[in-house]
């Protein structure tokens, strides 16, 4: 599932530090703005200690975890709607993206040039905004004018295009992102067609300085007030500490370094979990002798959805999945033992998949 998180920002907040620290990938990383002009994709490994907990019981010849693809984008400045700083590039990059991961530089340290001369996460975030507002006004106004005849004299489709681009036209209008306007009934084949930026969920990222990694800082509970009404999750992590956890070469001294710095985890984790949610996606397993696996799915989706991700003849021959909940799984140690304690269901086409089942799909082509 080619699904895509980009990592936005103004110039020098810490973006390819992190992106750096979340992938395989290795951007560029300087002290100067549009350092990263071409984005640069990598490919997140989502930790998950229920695919590592299956291969312990199942003892598979492989094991292989989900992933999600992040895009580090060039920093944005003021004017990049208008094509300031090569925005037009830059907002083409995010519009090609499912989610938005907005770093927010949340510490001081004068050897780190901030674009704008001084250590301010809320006013660099509406910066941002503003930005990709204004070029979704843009946007839904060419639309407006392509509709609104048609709508007056009473076309039905018209007038429901029409009516949603004016609910978002005012939203724009008075400073507010399209993802506040945006309800669970609007259609989201329409909303994917508009190719909104502003409608994309967002994270945002706050990247904090070294002795505010435990706990955060008052740059951090800023930023949580000024998006309280966004419906939007806050985290903050320190990219110069992901860095050298990245860089350290076994488990054991990652540990150590972590334990030492008062932590539990990367941060990086904590964040491509937030960002896996943000997408609304949800794994399940499938467990065998020759793997181990885990498969990114949407909130949602039917058996034969989930089969499809394995490949689209499992969707079109679906005849029924084997389904057993992780707990059980992991509570009896075996299939067989499922199985014989009546813990596996069989499910037809209807059945909306569950976080963490454990499936065995039959078909037929």
């Amino acid at each position: 599932m080619a699904l895509k998180c980009g990592i936005v920002g103004l110039p020098n907040v810490g973006k390819s530090t992190l992106f750096n620290c979340l992938s395989n990938a290795k951007a560029q990383a300087a002290n100067f703005p549009f350092c990263t002009i071409e984005p640069n994709v990598g490919t997140i490994t989502v930790p998950d200690a229920r695919l590592n907990k299956l291969a312990e019981l199942v003892k598979p010849q492989r094991i292989v975890p989900t992933t999600v693809e992040i895009v580090d984008i060039a920093g944005l400045v003021k004017g990049a709607s208008k094509g300031e700083g090569l925005g037009n590039q830059f907002l083409g990059n995010i519009r090609e993206c499912d989610a938005i991961l907005h770093v927010l530089r949340c510490f001081d340290d004068p050897n780190v040039v901030h674009v704008d001369g001084s250590v301010d996460p809320v006013r660099d975030k509406e910066v941002i905004d503003i930005e990709l507002q204004l070029k979704d006004l843009e946007t839904v106004e060419a639309r407006i004018k392509k509709v609104e005849k048609q709508a007056q004299i009473g076309e039905k489709e018209a007038k429901r295009r029409f009516d949603l681009l004016s609910r978002i036209r005012e939203a724009l209008l008075k400073g507010q992102s399209a993802r506040t306007v945006i309800t669970a009934n609007d259609d989201p084949a329409l909303l994917n067609e508009f190719q909104l930026l502003t409608a994309k969920p967002v994270l945002y990222v706050c990247n904090v300085e070294e002795k505010s990694a435990t706990t955060g800082n008052t740059y951090v509970d800023k930023v949580k007030a000024a998006v309280a009404n966004e419906n939007a999750e806050v985290i903050f992590v320190t990219a110069a500490i992901e860095a050298e956890i990245a860089s350290l070469e076994t488990p054991e001294e990652r540990e150590m370094f972590l334990a030492d710095m008062g932590l539990t985890e990367p941060g990086v984790n904590k964040l491509i979990r937030a960002a896996y949610h943000l997408l609304k996606l949800q794994t399940y397993f499938t467990a065998g002798v020759q793997e181990v696996r885990a498969w990114t799915i949407h909130q949602g989706d039917t058996g034969p959805k989930a089969a499809g991700v394995i490949h689209s003849d499992f969707e079109k021959g679906y005849i029924r999945a084997e389904v057993i909940a992780y707990d059980d799984f992991v509570t009896l140690g075996s299939e067989a033992a499922c199985r014989a304690a009546g813990k596996l269901r069989t499910e037809g086409k209807e059945y909306i998949v569950k976080d963490g089942d454990v499936m065995h799909f039959l078909f037929n082509v």
